[in-house]
């Protein structure tokens, strides 16, 4: 073995003194490998269309998975509260009733179960904050958005409750 790692490296013209002849011609009929068969255009073309079968495949499976919502994380109320300030939409998917115990002045009411029928409604054109009362709706509401090809959503963590902790105005009634 350290003889073909020196063969190898330093070549025959270092080893012919230590090396009998017929033993380098050994090491090299070992060292030979067979010749490559050629492939044919036809094995040529089923590996491409293999290939391009795989990433229709990957392609497909990414777009039946539904809009991803990893570029629409969600975000704190600090976060949310400047989207609102910059004109974002404020989209509010909690009841009728919890929305006239109390909510952000501006915001527009939808609730949850029926955002789906309703999503005309929200604007395509702005950036778009959902929220509820504890930021659960509120990730459903976005994802529903974000299925229906919204292009900017988000979703405040911790809802309104975040919202009122960290002292933002709310209003009561409807």
């Amino acid at each position: 073995v350290l003889r073909d790692f020196v063969v190898f490296f330093f070549g025959k013209l270092f080893l012919d003194t230590h090396l009998e002849k017929k033993e380098l011609e050994k090491m090299a009929k070992k060292r030979k490998k067979p010749a490559k068969k050629k492939k044919s255009p036809q094995k040529n073309t089923q590996i491409i269309y293999a290939v391009i079968g795989v990433i229709l495949i990957v392609a497909a499976i990414f777009m039946l998975s539904g809009k991803s919502t990893a570029n629409a994380p969600d975000i704190s109320t600090k976060e949310g509260h400047q989207k609102i300030e910059d004109g974002a939409f404020l989209l509010d998917v909690r009841t009728p009733e919890e929305w006239a115990e109390y909510h952000v002045e501006g915001a527009t009411l939808i609730p949850l179960d029926e955002l789906e029928a309703r999503i005309n409604e929200v604007p395509f054109d702005q950036d778009v904050v959902v929220m509820c009362n504890s930021g659960n709706r509120s990730t459903i509401g976005r994802d529903i958005l974000l299925s229906a090809g919204h292009p900017s959503v988000t979703s405040i963590n911790g809802g309104i409750q975040a919202w009122i902790k960290a002292g933002y105005p709310t209003v009561s009634g409807e």
